[in-house]
């Protein structure tokens, strides 16, 4: 492996390859951990669903879940412990293609003409807008390992209402997905899913730098972690107010149930399952699941950081020093 390069400011340049397996190992880790919060999140976003309640697939449900904290105790008490993993491998596989597909198309937007200046500056609005621009093309690639990660995860509450079992597992899921729906029926739900991952790319990127940026000039807050923790809790809460009404509709899009040809029975677009559930349910059922929702972005920041710089610091020291 070729040692990195330093660029004018003395920071080590890797390859792309290597900031790919980098970016992939440290999500892998913080998906895991904070798993269980984007679970809790799925299962009260579909929660009180109108449309499937008027259809009457809502099954006989055992009980409302009400709050993030109850609804993971609820679900650890009448499924397992275990469960509130379920659903973790396509979550994976979908942190390795969403992460390294963003990193590496805002790397080649970053290096590009269009990207820098011609004194060789990077300016912040074309910072953001390569940071939307790549995260939406991430998301768009990783849309499959989300569907099949949202309806592995609705299992375990599906034989609680007494329903028949969907899929068996990840690779069953996307079999079954690409038998009933073919090729298009993989990306079921990306164009919320694509503007969720947009909306929250904004919301994160501006207002991370904007609040460390304010707390460097105006305080006496050191460049440290806490620095760090407070920039995340404020960039993951506008990240979370921005895209969650675009995930809770993503959600329901691709836990809907499906005819033999692969075609949604509740809703026929995005904006058909947002006007459902607004009617249905009123305005604030676009936030179901914002705490878990927000809990999870914030801790996934400032965590990711801290991995990728561990991750980074470890391959340096095992390829180069010793």
């Amino acid at each position: 492996m070729r040692e990195p390069r330093e660029d004018k400011t003395g920071v080590p340049q890797w390859p792309r390859v290597t900031k790919f397996i980098l970016s992939a190992c440290a999500a892998t880790v913080a998906e895991l951990v904070t798993f269980p919060l984007d679970l809790t999140k799925t299962r009260l976003q579909i929660q009180g669903e109108a449309a499937a309640r008027q259809r009457g697939s809502g099954g006989a449900a055992p009980g409302a879940y009400r709050g993030m904290i109850r609804t993971a105790w609820g679900i650890a008490r009448e499924e397992g412990p275990r469960k509130l993993w379920q659903g973790a491998t396509p979550a994976i596989y979908r942190h390795i293609v969403y992460s390294g597909g963003r990193m590496l198309a805002y790397e080649q937007f970053r290096e590009s003409r269009v990207g820098r200046n011609e004194d060789g500056s990077f300016p912040l609005w074309k910072a953001v807008f390569g940071a939307v621009l790549s995260g939406a093309l991430g998301q768009f690639l990783a849309s499959p390992t989300d569907l099949v990660k949202v309806q592995m995860q609705m299992e375990g509450r599906r034989r609680l209402e007494g329903k028949p079992p969907r899929v068996r597992g990840a690779y069953h899921a996307f079999v079954k997905i690409l038998s009933e729906g073919g090729i298009r029926g993989l990306w079921a739900g990306w164009v919320p899913n694509v503007q969720r991952a947009a909306l929250v790319n904004l919301g994160d990127l501006t207002t991370y730098d904007t609040v460390k940026h304010f707390l460097l000039r105006n305080t006496s807050v050191p460049d440290n972690s806490a620095c760090h923790a407070v920039a995340s809790t404020c960039s993951g809460l506008v990240a979370a107010a921005m895209g969650t009404p675009a995930d809770v509709v993503k959600t329901r899009i691709m836990n809907q149930p499906r005819d033999l040809h692969g075609r949604g029975l509740l809703y026929k677009s995005s904006v058909d399952c947002l006007l459902q559930s607004v009617r249905g349910e009123g305005l604030l059922s676009l936030y179901k699941g914002f705490i878990p929702t927000w809990t999870r972005m914030v801790s996934s920041v400032h965590h990711l950081k801290l991995l990728c710089r561990l991750c980074t610091n470890i391959l340096y020291f095992i390829v180069f020093v010793n």
